[in-house]
């Protein structure tokens, strides 16, 4: 290798020392422009219209998996949904395995997880629509009232950018390199991966009190166009590179 490129600075320290002179921290950038906010927007998911302003928890991985925090966000989805009666889940992802450990033969981590708890919350309140074209993937973070964005230490997933610039209050996980983009009550909410109850009773607050948190959206939209946009900050930073 010549030269490399490392979305974040978690993914560059994994590389030995010896090579980091070799290595440029540039994230892949997203378009903010499409990723905006709208008070207009809304979905219809099984029918059922959702619009901007309701009280949406979303969720997003290309596969739901352990790796991405799924089981995590389900266990604590029944609190969060008995707390706040009007709340609704939507939970966007395949069935396959993008990163961790498959499930056991002739099941899906998907529905392990939703097995353990659904018995414990009203089911009609919770959708999966699937995987859905980026357009309409976009119109929910839009709608999103709090966007649960949860990792294991590895790489920065675009969705959680794109929550971001879309205007949503993000509730991260506090692993790297989640905290490179997100700073605890500046732009962001962060708990611990592992507790249930902290995720759970951060999305109540954040549900309960929505102008409380305004002001996190809006530092996360800035965020997100200071230094995730693809026009004006990564591409330049990457032909510049080159």
């Amino acid at each position: 290798m010549d030269y490399g490129i490392c979305p974040t600075a978690f993914q560059q320290s994994t590389v030995p020392p010896q090579f980091h002179h070799k290595l440029s921290v540039i994230f892949d950038g997203i378009d903010t422009q499409t990723a905006c906010a709208d008070p207009g927007a809304y979905v219809l998911v099984n029918g059922r219209q959702l619009n901007a302003g309701d009280e949406i928890i979303t969720f997003v991985n290309r596969n739901l998996e352990p790796m991405r925090g799924y089981h995590v966000f389900l266990r604590a989805l029944p609190k969060m949904l008995q707390a706040r009666p009007h709340a609704v889940a939507i939970i966007l992802g395949g069935n396959d395995v993008s990163y961790g450990a498959p499930p056991p033969e002739g099941q899906t981590w998907r529905q392990i997880f939703w097995d353990e708890v659904k018995d414990q919350l009203d089911t009609s309140r919770v959708f999966f629509p699937g995987r859905i074209a980026y357009r309409d993937y976009l119109r929910v973070l839009q709608v999103s009232a709090c966007h649960v964005y949860l990792t294991v230490p590895f790489v920065l997933g675009w969705s959680c950018i794109e929550a971001m610039s879309t205007g949503t209050v993000v509730v991260g996980s506090a692993t790297p390199p989640v905290r490179e983009a997100i700073e605890h009550e500046k732009n962001g909410l962060l708990v611990d991966f592992f507790d249930t109850t902290g995720l759970a009773n951060t999305v109540i607050d954040v549900l309960s009190h929505r102008e409380k948190y305004q002001k996190l959206a809006t530092a996360a939209r800035a965020t997100a166009v200071e230094r995730y946009d693809l026009a004006t900050v990564c591409l330049p930073q990457q032909m510049q590179l080159i």
